[in-house]
């Protein structure tokens, strides 16, 4: 059984979701991560939940029409009203066994109330070596972005 702080989708990828090279298309594969991250996000907080931003997009090999997708999605660090998710997309041909990691990323929502404005979230404990590394990635990725958008607001006169 699942744990409370993770998601998987499974399927197959179709021809529909194919670019002009024959491959899935970068976009698809983001509108995977997003859903499955909302999923997750949902389902932690108990609340809609909108998307604040995706670091570190990774397109790490291609995925082609037939293979076997799982999206997994996991909390890795929550702020106030805030969800930091690692997702990690793999592929494999359904015949095989050995799925390779096609992407990978971290992924924020926040969790809003009916009127969207941001509603406290329950707070995750790292519960293993791995848990505690990734929330570290995490952190270290929130105050990057604080970083940029503060940068930003000072030197482009953006607030």
């Amino acid at each position: 059984m699942p744990q409370n702080n993770i998601v998987e989708f499974r399927f197959l990828a179709e021809p529909t979701d194919v670019n002009f090279g024959g491959k899935v298309h970068g976009g698809m594969v983001m509108k995977w991560i997003d859903q499955a991250s909302y999923a997750c996000a949902a389902q932690w907080s108990k609340h809609y939940c909108v998307t604040v931003s995706a670091n570190a997009i990774r397109f790490i090999r291609p995925i082609l029409v037939g293979q076997l997708i799982t999206v997994e999605a996991r909390i890795v660090h929550t702020g106030k009203t805030s969800m930091h998710i690692y997702v990690v997309v793999r592929a494999v041909d359904p015949k095989a066994e050995k799925a390779a990691i096609t992407n990978r990323c971290f992924i924020t929502f926040m969790a809003v109330d009916d009127a969207g404005f941001p509603v406290s979230v329950p707070s995750f404990t790292p519960e293993n070596k791995e848990d505690i590394q990734l929330e570290q990635v995490a952190i270290q990725g929130k105050e990057f972005a604080q970083q940029l958008d503060k940068d930003f607001g000072e030197k482009l006169g953006w607030k």
